[in-house]
């Protein structure tokens, strides 16, 4: 017989197979694509702000927005598995050092802002990055591994025809002198 955890598990894994969640943390600007049902139509409606909260609980995982709008604050809370949201894309990665940033709900203008975190890493797109199954990342390990050889080896061709072409015009103003 299975536990209620072992049931929420499989049920994430049935839903990250069909969409993509990003890996993102408190700090970050996120962009929360969700899907709004007028009628008989479906449409999707942004909601883009500062998460400042998240909270990791297998199916019962969520995550809590801010933005302000019209110079009011506004927050919303989002199950990270619910088909109303239909995409999270992470705009830019934020650099604070706590998990929970109630702290932004007091303060306004300058003092509400938060670093931008810079990521080092050449060659990868860390923005697309995905949280899937394991088979998906060795996968995808494998392909980035695969980018970073090509981009390496096109940067030492590039150095080498740089190099070429500076000795070609030394050897010019040799000949000229």
């Amino acid at each position: 017989m299975k536990n209620i955890e072992e049931i929420n598990k499989d049920s994430v894994k049935k839903i990250l197979t069909k969409k993509k969640i990003p890996e993102f943390f408190a700090g970050d600007t996120i962009k929360v694509g969700v899907r709004i049902a007028e009628g008989k139509r479906e449409r999707i409606q942004y909601f883009e702000g500062v998460c400042i909260a998240k909270k990791n609980r297998n199916i019962n995982s969520s995550f809590t927005v801010r933005k302000i709008s019209f110079g009011e604050g506004v927050e919303r809370t989002f199950a990270l598995y619910s088909s109303i949201v239909g995409s999270i894309k992470v705009v830019r990665s934020g650099q604070v050092r706590r998990a929970k940033l109630y702290y932004l709900r007091n303060r306004k203008g300058k003092s509400a802002r938060i670093l931008e975190k810079i990521k080092k890493n050449i060659g990868i797109d860390i923005s697309e990055q995905v949280a899937e199954n394991k088979i998906g990342k060795e996968y995808e390990s494998n392909e980035n591994k695969l980018k970073i050889e090509q981009k390496k080896e096109n940067l030492i061709k590039n150095k080498v025809t740089e190099i070429k072409t500076e000795l070609k015009k030394k050897e010019l103003k040799k000949e000229k002198k």
